[in-house]
């Protein structure tokens, strides 16, 4: 995993950096983060000029190989897509990893909704998104207690979930409803609505969403208008992958 913190450290912004770079930015040692830097670069992920280091191409593939392993995904892309095609709204995937959300497909609309940007492989924070809070609601007890005793609440905006007794009310009641809305909790002026894939596929990990600026449509329109869509197409990507023997 520190290998990964590595690699990970490596953002926007973030291309070329120097060995004290990396131990600031993950919290290891120079020592350690030297280590794991000349692997890398041995390993052909890496390269360095003698004192800053960059990520090679090469770790493309380490995504790439899961992204193409995983056939559903092709059919997720396209339910994204029908639903950007319809409601000229941003739509994407994502799977939780730790404490975080990982976008695994993605169909933006036309005009800009949030200031980072958002592609796959981009990672957000469980606690401060609609995917997130979706797939946090499937978790066992067990293992969300287990979440909660390590996660680092962090404030994004004035809305943003931060105690954890606040999330685990939360999560109740996206369990309870069966969806998750998410208002200007990440991004101020961003709303998002999010379902989880139903059902013990390879699928069941990805909740998919939809996005939009909050000046554009209330919380009870998106409500309203996307949910019913939403429900649908995590519907027919369950099933289409039940039909397929749950290929993934």
């Amino acid at each position: 995993m520190r290998g990964l913190s590595v690699i990970r450290s490596f953002g926007a912004g973030r291309q070329r950096q120097t060995i004290t770079d990396v131990a600031a930015a993950t919290g290891l040692t120079r020592a350690t983060a030297r280590r794991f830097l000349h692997t890398l670069c041995a390993a052909g992920l890496a390269r360095t000029d003698g004192k800053y280091f960059e990520l090679t191409p090469a770790v493309l593939e380490l995504g790439q190989s899961f992204l193409t392993g995983f056939s559903s995904l092709e059919l997720v892309r396209e339910v994204l897509q029908d639903l950007t095609a319809r409601f000229n709204e941003s739509a994407s995937a994502g799977m939780l990893d730790a404490g975080d959300v990982i976008y695994v497909a993605r169909s933006p609309a036309r005009h800009r909704i949030i200031a980072i940007g958002l592609s796959v492989g981009t990672r957000l924070p469980a606690h401060a998104t609609s995917m997130g809070q979706a797939l946090l609601s499937l978790l066992p007890p067990r293992e969300f207690d287990q979440y909660l005793a390590t996660a680092r609440l962090t404030r994004f905006t004035p809305h943003t979930l931060t105690t954890k007794g606040e999330l685990r009310q939360r999560i109740e009641e996206v369990r309870a409803r069966g969806y998750a809305l998410v208002s200007e909790e990440l991004e101020l002026g961003l709303r998002s609505i999010a379902v989880a894939i139903p059902g013990r596929t390879p699928a069941a990990n990805i909740a998919i969403n939809m996005s939009a600026q909050a000046v554009r449509i209330s919380a009870a329109d998106m409500v309203a208008r996307f949910l019913p869509e939403l429900r649908r197409a995590a519907r027919h990507i369950s099933l289409a992958c039940v039909e397929h023997g749950g290929a993934g």
